[in-house]
């Protein structure tokens, strides 16, 4: 499949879909001025990859900040990756969050039990 790599920006996160390296990563802020045009290419890009995923999937979110807008389309990944587990296949949900960033924290939480895939919560120091 085609390596998906979008370089982040001060109002769009980095972002890379790579199946044959095992990289799934969508990191920094995401307040894109059009979050669904934004996301289409990531959505089109997990809906492909559901036909020929790899056994293990660990998706990796580090997010620093990210609108309301945001909030549904990253629910819209975290769905692609419970019907992949729900596939069969293994999936592992990481949200990394700084420390001291109580709402990233329970921001994950919050999704955590909102999809029924594993997920682990990781704190970091900035």
């Amino acid at each position: 499949m085609e390596v998906i790599k979008i370089k982040g920006t001060d109002d769009t996160p980095t972002i890379i879909l790579d199946q044959n390296n095992g990289i799934f990563e969508i990191s920094g802020r995401s307040l894109p001025e059009d979050v669904t045009t934004f996301y289409e290419p990531v959505l089109n890009w997990l809906e492909d990859y559901q036909d020929e995923a790899n056994d293990k999937t660990v998706f990796a979110f580090k997010l620093v900040y990210f609108n309301t807008a945001s909030s549904k389309l990253i629910l819209d990944i975290l769905m692609k990756l419970e019907e992949l587990h729900e596939n069969g296949k293994e999936v592992l949900i990481k949200w990394f969050f700084p420390e001291d960033d109580e709402d990233m924290e329970e921001a994950g939480e919050e999704y955590a039990d909102i999809v029924d895939v594993p997920f682990e919560q990781v704190s970091y120091t900035l």
